[in-house]
């Protein structure tokens, strides 16, 4: 599984790095690529744990998101595949990701795969950014239709059905608003997704059109492996199916529900998602309970070790891979807006003696997961322990220092008052650990009410 660009992780790659010289080489031929169509590097981003966030490259620099993306998950199949000899059945990506399936398959060569990106980008160069855009939703795809229907908002449509309880929908940007608005009043989980434009929409034809243009100069060959297309809701037949694909890919609705669900009842039982993180993962277990997937660059799989989820029963056949990321050494909190206290329990509360209640890191994921879903309205499971609280559920810095504030008051933690921001730790798991690192509160500091926390 190939998954779009929500899934883009600083230095994903770092650790393979160390122990894997296929990455490093690998990583060469991509930089050489993008050199060649006008791109930076990607390594610089795959490499470097410090580099620019997602929520920062979709803002100032979509192409280096991009490129970086197709860059992450190409290596990682190359190391599953050249390395550890997987034998996939079917490829099948999600919204930017077919491309990146395109060029697995073997359609396109590294260079055209990379070139086949710029593209893409390249073909948004007479567009303007900001007049439409993209709503996550809560409910089903089917649940989303009616309230569209409801609401008489033809303008906006499906964009992506990516499980039971959750969708995504497109539009223009005042029609997505009072669509947002009132899927809030009817207590729909609604966030507004940080992108510039409706993809997966017909404001897209033009852009659509340029894009199919650019890509017909571009080489291709007979596919290696099977790809299902989400798009276009069928597998591949040749060179016509790939130009359908393309020229489909930014106005046609990506159906991942449906084509999970066809995969599954075709013997599909085993989903491997070659990305920085486990976004496709999650939406797959929601969407066929029971089925057996694994995101190797994931901290943690079923609340075991990556190494431990790969040994068990089903695991891949012949691979062993590398270890997950470790933790980030944890890094203080900055300065910022005032949160006030809301009574969520009070300070200390479920907590051991000494505030050990932290220790159980499993236990403060479920706290964590039950107070952000009460908070933010989302179904709890949506909340998965390894979701990007930003950049896969659209909650801006301050919602998260907010909601962080109320956990450290829970578990009766006192926040530093100066460092760098909390959106370093962008995931329940990674906040758990964070919890442990905090000193516990002075009696004289419990029911203070307020205290600065960062944005």
């Amino acid at each position: 599984m190939f998954p779009g660009q929500g899934a883009y992780l600083p230095g994903a790659l770092a650790p393979l790095a160390e122990d894997e010289p296929l990455v490093r080489e690998t990583l060469r031929v991509l930089d050489r690529a993008a050199g060649r169509v006008g791109r930076s590097a990607p390594s610089r981003l795959l490499l470097d744990e410090d580099a620019p966030s997602l929520a920062e490259l979709v803002v100032r620099s979509p192409a280096d998101l991009h490129v970086a993306l197709f860059a992450a998950e190409m290596t990682l199949f190359r190391l599953l595949t050249e390395r550890h000899g997987l034998r996939p059945t079917v490829l099948i990506g999600h919204s930017f990701g077919e491309l990146v399936a395109l060029t697995a398959a073997g359609v396109y060569g590294l260079d055209d795969g990379m070139a086949l990106v710029a593209a893409r980008d390249d073909a948004f160069a007479e567009c303007p950014p900001g007049e439409g855009g993209m709503v996550a939703l809560a409910v089903s795809a089917s649940r989303a239709a009616g309230l569209l229907t409801g609401l008489g908002e033809w303008e906006v449509t499906l964009a992506a059905d990516n499980g039971p309880r959750q969708c995504v929908v497109s539009g223009p940007a005042a029609a997505l608003e009072r669509v947002r608005a009132a899927a809030e009043t009817l207590g729909i989980g609604a966030t507004r997704l940080r992108v510039p434009y409706a993809f997966h929409h017909r404001m897209l034809a033009g852009v659509a059109d340029d894009f199919a243009r650019r890509a017909a100069g571009l080489r291709t060959g007979q596919a290696r492996h099977v790809l299902h297309s989400a798009i276009l809701g069928r597998r591949l037949d040749g060179p016509d199916g790939v130009a359908d694909l393309v020229a489909a890919h930014l106005v046609r609705p990506t159906r991942f529900t449906e084509a999970v669900r066809r995969l599954h009842a075709d013997g599909v039982d085993l989903f491997v998602e070659c990305g920085p993180r486990g976004v496709l993962s999650d939406l797959v277990e929601a969407t066929v309970p029971g089925v057996r997937v694994v995101a190797p660059l994931r901290r943690r799989v079923g609340g075991r070790s990556v190494a431990d989820a790969l040994a068990g029963p089903g695991a891949l056949p012949g691979a062993v891979v590398s270890l997950p990321p470790p933790e980030r050494d944890p890094v203080p909190l900055p300065r910022a807006s005032r949160v006030d206290g809301d009574g969520d329990g009070g300070p200390g509360a479920g907590v051991g003696a000494g505030g050990d209640g932290v220790r159980d890191r499993e236990a403060v994921i479920e706290t964590l997961r039950s107070l952000y879903a009460t908070a933010l309205g989302y179904p709890p499971e949506v909340l998965t322990e390894d979701a990007d609280l930003e950049a896969d559920l659209g909650v801006d810095s301050i919602k998260q220092t907010e909601l962080f504030a109320r956990a450290a008051a829970r578990y009766g933690r006192t926040l530093p008052a100066e460092g760098s921001r909390l959106t370093s730790y962008t995931t329940l798991d990674a906040l758990a650990g964070l919890l442990a690192t905090l000193p516990v509160q002075d009696a004289g500091a419990h029911g203070a009410g307020t205290r600065e926390v960062s944005a």
